[in-house]
């Protein structure tokens, strides 16, 4: 496995000497899909300059799109979605993680005879922006890979196996799956949907159950299933440390990052 930690380019340097394959920063940061192209190839400079590879990046789509809801409007999310995954290839960036709760979520005014938000329609819609936009990208190397979130933080897409139906029904290499493993422990999925998800498992985050906080913050033994399930399907994937970075009593965040890798390797074994 290989291991990131999710921050801005900027901070690569540390991420690097503190011995990490890869990081991980924001799709706007990284690509400014808003952007024309004289900001994009300072930004490309920027990415290239790094000491480590931009394996993946998160955060894809802002707020302000609508996936869902008598509002959803999939043009323009699909044009910057666009625009952000082939700039995602120009730089050899392999995954794209659509978590992006504040665009997926469906409504509060999207209510039918119940008064509840109609999931129903709106996992129909989200599925039908992911098959959009993997047409759009079919010529593309890299890869979306859907991120259940936490159903305090979604209500919609709340768990892995959730998104292997909208990758199964797509059936596309440009929609894949992503297992953050705080949200599935917080959701109380277990570690089987990763042996489920199988060869469409692509990517991975991770945090403490207690406090979001960096793998060996505190014990980590509550990783010890989801690393078997990684094993059992022959994961060879990133894992990002996507979390708070506190520190005990004399400690600097260089040694706590070098402490959280050395938890992720020896799970990984």
């Amino acid at each position: 496995m290989l291991f990131g930690v999710c921050c801005r380019i900027e901070d690569a340097p540390l991420i690097a000497e503190a011995g990490f394959d890869y990081f991980e920063p924001s799709v706007g940061e990284a690509f400014v899909p808003d952007a024309g192209e004289e900001e994009w190839q300072k930004r490309k400079r920027l990415i290239a300059a790094a000491p480590l590879p931009m394996r993946a990046c998160n955060g894809f789509l802002p707020g302000t799109f609508r996936l869902t809801g008598p509002n959803a409007d999939h043009g323009p999310a699909l044009d910057y979605a666009e625009r952000a995954c082939r700039r995602a290839d120009e730089v050899g960036c392999k995954f794209i993680v659509l978590g992006s709760g504040g665009a997926r979520n469906v409504p509060g005014d999207f209510i039918p005879g119940d008064n509840k938000p109609d999931i129903e329609l709106a996992y129909q819609q989200f599925t039908d922006f992911c098959r959009a936009l993997a047409k759009r990208i079919a010529d593309c190397r890299v890869s979306v890979v859907l991120e259940p979130l936490r159903p305090n933080e979604s209500n919609i897409l709340n768990y892995v196996w959730q998104g292997m139906q909208i990758v199964r029904d797509i059936d596309s290499p440009r929609i894949e799956q992503l297992a953050d493993i705080y949200h599935m422990m917080r959701g109380r999925e277990g570690a089987g949907s990763i042996v489920e998800a199988g060869p469409h498992l692509k990517h991975c985050h991770i945090a403490m159950f207690d406090g979001r906080t960096w793998p060996g913050y505190q014990p980590a033994f509550e990783f010890a299933p989801y690393f078997e399930a990684l094993a059992k399907i022959g994961y060879t994937g990133g894992v990002s440390c996507e979390c708070g970075w506190p520190l005990r009593e004399g400690q600097d965040i260089a040694a706590a990052r070098r402490e959280a890798l050395a938890t992720l390797r020896e799970l990984a074994k």
